[in-house]
């Protein structure tokens, strides 16, 4: 990770769970980081408890809604005008939701919104930090896709189809990028992780606290930290190697 320290990653989905533990390991490890979210208070308490421990890297607080393409471009434009920062040299799009909205009786809003965060969403971050990358001659930089389980295999579950729909977009769209990028002879890669249940408020949002709770007393779940784990294990790849794929799941779960 030594090559990473002093450069600039954006973490998406940063206020809590897997992008609230990676955002604080970059940091360790002397990255700046960008963490955005809808709501970032946890965001800003984070970064002051980072800068109180006199961690080597910084953690940067920016509000961004990444379904709205105007907050998106507001968000890179403020990333490009930060004198501390003005690049991106590693996107980690983690931001995404899911609601139990099947794909014949679940209401075209929800489908909707998971296509708007999981997809569009993704899609605008990947392209905007490209874009930082290209201006700023960056050959080296890495674009990790949280993916999830579900975007390599449909299980009997109704209330996660159209979720495992998107989730199965992001899939086509890690090959897409490496055929893109390998097209332009760039060196920039792109990996993605797909981890089976996190033990995050995730689940509960998407089922309910009731069901989500008879979920993580089941089995002994992955954590966040074992994600993050993953990561940095992706990011300390040697330059001449690119993880394309690291799929993960519960020793005890079943589909």
């Amino acid at each position: 990770m030594e090559r990473w320290r002093g450069r600039v990653a954006l973490v998406t989905g940063a206020s809590v769970g897997i992008g609230h533990a990676v955002a604080r390991a970059l940091v360790e490890r002397g990255m700046k980081v960008v963490g955005c979210s809808r709501n970032i208070s946890n965001i800003q308490k984070l970064s002051e408890e980072l800068k109180c421990q006199g961690q080597p890297g910084s953690l940067t607080a920016m509000t961004c809604d990444v379904s709205q393409e105007d907050q998106v471009a507001a968000m890179f434009q403020q990333i490009r005008q930060d004198p501390n920062l003005g690049r991106v040299d590693v996107c980690i799009n983690n931001a995404g939701l899911a609601h139990d909205a099947p794909l014949l009786t679940g209401q075209p809003s929800q489908w909707r919104h998971m296509f708007e965060v999981n997809v569009l969403g993704l899609l605008m971050c990947t392209k905007e930090s490209f874009k930082l990358m290209q201006e700023n001659n960056v050959d080296d930089g890495h674009i990790i896709l949280v993916n999830s389980m579900s975007g390599v295999r449909v299980v009997k579950n109704k209330a996660i189809h159209c979720y495992a729909a998107t989730k199965f977009a992001v899939t086509a769209i890690r090959e897409g990028l490496r055929n893109e990028l390998r097209e332009l002879k760039s060196h920039v890669r792109i990996s993605q992780v797909c981890p089976g249940y996190v033990e995050t408020d995730f689940v509960g949002r998407h089922v309910g606290e009731e069901r989500a709770a008879e979920v993580y007393s089941s089995m002994k779940c992955i954590q966040p930290e074992d994600i993050k784990d993953s990561i940095l294990y992706i990011l300390d790849a040697p330059p001449h190697m690119e993880i394309n794929d690291v799929t993960m799941r519960p020793t005890e779960q079943v589909t």
